[in-house]
């Protein structure tokens, strides 16, 4: 695995490296140890499917509070992604400041997200599937999120919205003091 540095800090994209022959690829998706080099010190809790059926479907901005916060590593797995990771932690230099990314089915890569990170995307494909291991099990008192259309936040999703969940639609707009961890 090569890992590449973001403007979130601690936020890293994985490329995975295929070992190509007659039959396809074999590629390493997750390994301790090379993450362990990479700085990167993630156990792995849950693993985690979503598929959407539609182009334009929307998820997030979501995040875990702590002390059940996060990190994970997720990848594109059927279709397209555009993700959206909003760094939540206070003292951070990318505090507030939204970083965007397009994960592919087609591409070996995916993105690690550290604890105190949001994270949304919107689907650019129909029957787009990704793949999520997470550091922490999901705890519905932990649950937190953000406005995916927040103007404060100013995230150009790359599609007009055909769906998104009643949940994310209520979500609260970006405060600091609330969002802040």
């Amino acid at each position: 695995m090569n890992f590449r540095p973001t403007p979130v800090p601690g936020a890293r994209l994985v490329d995975l490296e295929p070992r190509r022959d007659e039959r396809g690829f074999f590629a390493r998706a997750f390994c301790r140890d090379e993450l362990l080099g990479a700085g990167i010190e993630m156990e792995v809790a849950q693993a985690n499917v979503a598929w959407n059926g539609t182009r334009g479907t929307l998820r997030g901005l979501h995040y875990q509070r702590p002390p059940h916060a996060e990190a994970k590593l997720v990848r594109c797995v059927r279709g397209a992604a555009f993700l959206a990771l909003v760094d939540l932690r206070r003292d951070s230099p990318a505090f507030a400041r939204p970083w965007v990314v397009t994960l592919a089915a087609s591409e070996p890569t995916q993105i690690y997200i550290p604890e105190g990170v949001a994270n949304g995307y919107q689907t650019l494909e129909d029957s787009t599937e990704l793949f999520y291991l997470m550091s922490s099990s999901y705890r519905p008192e932990a649950a937190e999120g953000i406005r995916y259309d927040d103007p404060r936040l100013g995230i150009e999703w790359p599609l007009a919205v055909t769906l998104v969940s009643a949940r994310d639609r209520e979500l609260p707009a970006f405060d600091p003091e609330r969002c802040g961890i």
